[in-house]
C-alpha cells in the first residue's frame, strides 16, 4: 500500500496540511485556531506543535505546496515555441485552463496578500525560479522588443491571471458585457497592445 512508504510522522504532517487547508478555505484563515486543526485532524492540541511551530508555518507550507505552477510550468514548458504568437495563444489557454481546475488558488493568494501582505513570495519565488528559468528562455528566443524576459515573463502572468480573476468575478454579469473570445482579447492585447500602429508619414 502506498501509505506504507511513508512514516506515521510523515503521515500525520501531511494529515495536518490537508485539514488546515480545507479549514483555510472554508472559514478563512483568520478564523481558523490551531486548536481546530489539531481536533479536526484527530491530534491532542500538543501533538500538532510536535509539526508545525504556528499557524503560519502551516500556511507557509501550504502556499508552496499548492500553487498550481506545479502544474502550469509544465504545461507552459511543453508548449511548441516556433513562434511567439502560437506559444502565447496556446500557453495562455492552457494557463487558463488549469487555473479553472483550482479554484482553490485565488483563496489561498488572497489569504496570503491580505493576512501576510506577501511575506511567502519571497520563498515561493525562490522555489519557483530554477523551473521558470527555462520558459523565459523561450521568451528570449524570440524577436521581441527590447524587454528584459522576466519582464515579459510577468506581464504573461499577470495578464492572464487577470483575465482569470475577472472571469470569476463577472461570472453573473449580463450577457451582453461577456464575450466568448475574451481570451483571444487579451491575448492581442498581450502581444500587440491596444493602440492602432501609426501609418508611416
Amino acid at each position: 500500500m502506498a501509505e506504507e512508504r511513508f512514516s506515521k510522522g510523515e503521515r500525520t504532517h501531511h494529515a495536518i496540511l490537508e485539514t488546515a487547508y480545507d479549514l483555510f478555505l472554508e472559514q478563512g484563515y483568520a478564523a481558523t485556531s490551531m486548536r481546530q486543526i489539531a481536533s479536526a485532524a484527530g491530534l491532542a492540541l500538543g501533538g500538532i506543535y510536535n509539526h508545525f511551530e504556528s499557524k503560519e508555518a502551516i500556511f507557509s507550507e501550504l502556499i508552496v505546496a499548492r500553487h498550481p505552477y506545479q502544474q502550469i510550468l509544465p504545461i507552459l514548458l511543453r508548449t511548441p515555441a516556433d513562434d511567439m504568437e502560437s506559444f502565447v495563444r496556446q500557453a495562455a489557454r492552457a494557463m487558463v485552463g488549469e487555473l479553472g481546475k483550482r479554484p482553490d488558488f485565488i483563496k489561498l493568494m488572497l489569504i496570503e496578500m491580505v493576512e501576510f501582505n506577501g511575506r511567502n513570495l519571497p520563498n515561493l519565488l525562490e522555489q519557483v525560479l530554477p523551473q521558470v528559468l527555462p520558459l523565459i528562455g523561450k521568451f528570449n528566443t524570440q524577436n521581441l522588443r527590447s524587454i528584459p524576459p522576466f519582464i515579459l515573463f510577468r506581464a504573461f502572468l499577470g495578464l492572464f491571471l487577470s483575465f482569470y480573476m475577472s472571469e470569476l468575478l463577472l461570472a453573473n454579469a449580463p450577457t451582453a458585457l461577456m464575450s466568448e473570445d475574451a481570451l483571444d482579447h487579451f491575448v492581442e492585447i498581450f502581444l500587440h497592445g491596444v493602440l492602432i500602429p501609426k501609418e508611416p508619414a
